[in-house]
């Protein structure tokens, strides 16, 4: 898809989020917004799947985890808009017995949902598992997997960086959303990462950098991404980008992380971003 198209798509997604989460009063519109770019990328551009036909187990095609499931707004728009469920289906996200919950379920079996994430740090080993089957049946697909800077708290993420460097896990690219905010306030002040370069580099991957706000850098970075898998290592792409892009009284604070806007904010919101595809 042309960048132009992409910047269309990613308006739209973000019209789509800040209207599910005023809504219903309730959700985590801030980092979604932040993901907005690069979720678009991701399914619209770079991965290889088919949604007209989705299977849990995905042979043949590109796996995506989301690990961070608090941002599910996004993800849901992005599915829907690429074909997996219809686009109305968003206005029913966070109600009584609906397919879209809050936090991404299986057990509603939403099409492109392939593991729930309410719990933080559980994505990556879920990943390199589903990457170490694809090796196994001989699928050259890429697996895929998208976590919050904050996320990288949880041990266990450290844990499965140790193993899939260990057991040489090479088809799988994870992603780290580095806003430096969670829901308490920022990173540094929460618990530091330190250098996350240097970091994920000593546990033994391969390490790129990239504007998750950029479509011809992200792009890139992707191409570079896939060229290094199948070296022997696993590639993390340290993403940089802004909490609560594309509505300016969101950016730079980590307030939104979980608040819905009121129905003055969803319109201040919703004139800052472009309808490009027709709202559900």
């Amino acid at each position: 898809m042309e960048t132009t198209e992409l910047l269309r798509t990613a308006s739209q997604v973000r019209r789509d989020i800040v209207r599910m989460v005023a809504g219903v009063n309730s959700g985590h519109p801030g980092g979604s917004l932040g993901c907005a770019d690069f979720l678009t990328l991701l399914y619209f551009d770079v991965m290889k799947h088919n949604p007209a036909n989705f299977s849990m187990d995905g042979e043949g095609e590109d796996l995506f985890f989301l690990s961070n499931g608090h941002i599910s707004p996004v993800w849901y728009s992005v599915l829907a808009r690429s074909g997996y469920f219809q686009v109305k289906d968003l206005g029913t996200f966070r109600k009584l017995s609906s397919k879209l919950q809050g936090h991404p379920s299986t057990d509603k079996k939403l099409p492109g949902v392939r593991m729930a994430s309410g719990s933080l740090g559980q994505g990556l080993s879920v990943g390199i598992g589903a990457a170490q089957v694809k090796k196994l049946n001989k699928d050259a697909s890429y697996v895929y997997t998208l976590h919050g800077d904050g996320e990288l708290q949880e041990g266990q993420i450290w844990e499965a960086a140790m193993y899939a460097a260990a057991n040489k896990v090479d088809n799988i690219i994870a992603t780290i959303d580095y806003n430096g905010r969670q829901i308490d306030g920022n990173v540094d002040d929460v618990l530091s990462l330190g250098n996350l370069h240097e970091k994920w580099q000593a546990f033994g991957w391969i390490v790129l950098e990239m504007d998750g706000h950029n479509f011809i850098d992200m792009k890139n970075t992707m191409l570079k991404a896939h060229s290094l898998c199948g070296e022997g290592k696993p590639v993390v792409i340290i993403m940089k980008t802004e909490m609560g892009q594309g509505v300016d009284y969101m950016m730079g604070s980590h307030k939104w992380h979980g608040v819905a806007p009121n129905a003055e904010q969803l319109e201040s919101a919703l004139n800052q971003l472009e309808e490009t595809l027709g709202d559900y």
